[in-house]
C-alpha cells in the first residue's frame, strides 16, 4: 500500500509524492448534539449505544462496523488470489444483498509478479435518477507477507468495515437521489512484491489491480462520462486517527469533506496539513479526469505493513467519525456537483 519514505518505515514503502452549512448539515449538528446529550444523560458506563444519526433518514451504526473490522480479520492474512480473500468477498456480498442493494461481482485473472491470480472486485449499486454516478470506494486485499501473518485490521479491513456501513445507511434511508451511488470494493490494491515499484513495468504497474480494471471496464463501456466523483477510503480506524490532506485529491472534494468535518466538530481528526501517499486507487481515476479524495492517514500510522497491524489497533470511534463524516458530506457533494452554492 502507499509509498512514503520514513526512516519508521520498513524497506517496502513508497516513495512519498510529496461554507456555508446547508439545512441538512445545520439539522446533523442538533442531532449529533443531541445524542451526545442523550448518552450523557445516561449515565450507564459501556452502554450499547444506537445507531449514531447522520442526516434526516440516515444513520452510520459504528459497532456493526466494527463488527465487519473483527469478521475480516478473523478470515486471517487476505492477499489477492487467497482463500481467505474470497471469504472476504461472501461477506462483503451477503451485507450488501443483505440491504436490498444490487451487487455483482467482476471476476479477471490478473498478470501480477507472482503469476496468474484470480482477482474479483465487488460493485454493489443504489440506483438515482440519473445514470450520474458518484462512487464510494475501499481497498478489501491485504498486503502479500511471506515472513508473517499480515491481518490488515487498519490497512484494508477498516476502510472496508466503513463503506459497508455507508451502503446500509444510503441504502435504508429510500430517499430519493439525483445520483446513482456505486460501492466499489477493488480487489489487488497492494502490490505483489515486497516494494510498490520493485516488479512494476511502464504501463503494468504491479499495484492497483482492482481500480484500474474498473476504470478500463468504464472506459470500454463509454461510461466513463457519467462518473462524476470518487470518495476512496483507506486506513480510517486507528485509535490515535489523524486524516491530513491528500496532496494528489481533488482540492474541492477535499474542501468539503474536511469543511464538514470541521462543521461536525471533528477537527481535531481531519487536519489541517498535508498527507504525502505516492499512490492508491483514486490514481487512475484521477489519471481518467475524474474528480477524487483519498481519506488516508499513512504518515503517522507506525503499524503500516507490519505484523502490528491488528484488531486492537482499531478504534470504533474512529471508524463512527470517518463514517460521519462521509455520509454529511455527500450531500455538499452533490450540490457541488449540480452546479450549487457551497
Amino acid at each position: 500500500m502507499r509509498r512514503q519514505v520514513s526512516p519508521q518505515r520498513p524497506s517496502g514503502s513508497r516513495a512519498g509524492a510529496v461554507p456555508r452549512l446547508t439545512k441538512t448539515l445545520a439539522a446533523v449538528l442538533i442531532a449529533h448534539a443531541a445524542l451526545a446529550a442523550a448518552h450523557a444523560q445516561s449515565g450507564r458506563a459501556g452502554r450499547k449505544t444506537e445507531a449514531e444519526p447522520v442526516r434526516r433518514g440516515e444513520y452510520f451504526n459504528s459497532e456493526r462496523a466494527l463488527e465487519h473490522v473483527k469478521s475480516l480479520v478473523g478470515f486471517g492474512p487476505r492477499p489477492a488470489g487467497s482463500k481467505a480473500l474470497a471469504l472476504s468477498r461472501r461477506y462483503i456480498e451477503k451485507q450488501l444483498r443483505g440491504v436490498g442493494l444490487d451487487v455483482s461481482t467482476d471476476e479477471w485473472t490478473a498478470e501480477t509478479p507472482a503469476g496468474k491470480l484470480r482477482m474479483a472486485n465487488v460493485i454493489a449499486e443504489l440506483r438515482g435518477e440519473t445514470e450520474e454516478a458518484i462512487i464510494v470506494a475501499s481497498h478489501y486485499d491485504t498486503k502479500r507477507f511471506k515472513d508473517f501473518p499480515f491481518v490488515g485490521a487498519n490497512d484494508g479491513a477498516s476502510s472496508t468495515a466503513v463503506l459497508i456501513e455507508i451502503a446500509r445507511s444510503l441504502a435504508v434511508s429510500r430517499e430519493k437521489r439525483h445520483f446513482t451511488y456505486r460501492f466499489v470494493f477493488f480487489d489487488g490494491e497492494e502490490s505483489v512484491c515486497a516494494d510498490w515499484d520493485e516488479c512494476g513495468r511502464p504501463g503494468a504497474p504491479d499495484n492497483t489491480y482492482g481500480s484500474r480494471r474498473y476504470v478500463g471496464r468504464l472506459r470500454a463501456r463509454n461510461q466513463l462520462k457519467n462518473v462524476r466523483a470518487l470518495v476512496l477510503l483507506d486506513m480510517v480506524g486507528y485509535e490515535k486517527l489523524e486524516l491530513g490532506r491528500e496532496t494528489a485529491s481533488t482540492p474541492w472534494l477535499i474542501d468539503i469533506i474536511w469543511g464538514t468535518a470541521r462543521s461536525l466538530g471533528y477537527g481535531d481528526i481531519f487536519l489541517e496539513r498535508e498527507e504525502a501517499v505516492g499512490g492508491d486507487d483514486h490514481e487512475p481515476f484521477l489519471a481518467a479526469g475524474v474528480p477524487a479524495v483519498d481519506i488516508i492517514q499513512l504518515e503517522t500510522y507506525p503499524h503500516w505493513h507490519t505484523r502490528d497491524d491488528t484488531l486492537d489497533k482499531i478504534s470504533r470511534r474512529s471508524l463512527r467519525v470517518v463514517g460521519e463524516v462521509v455520509l454529511a458530506s455527500l450531500p455538499r457533494v452533490e450540490e457541488k456537483l449540480k452546479g450549487g452554492g457551497l
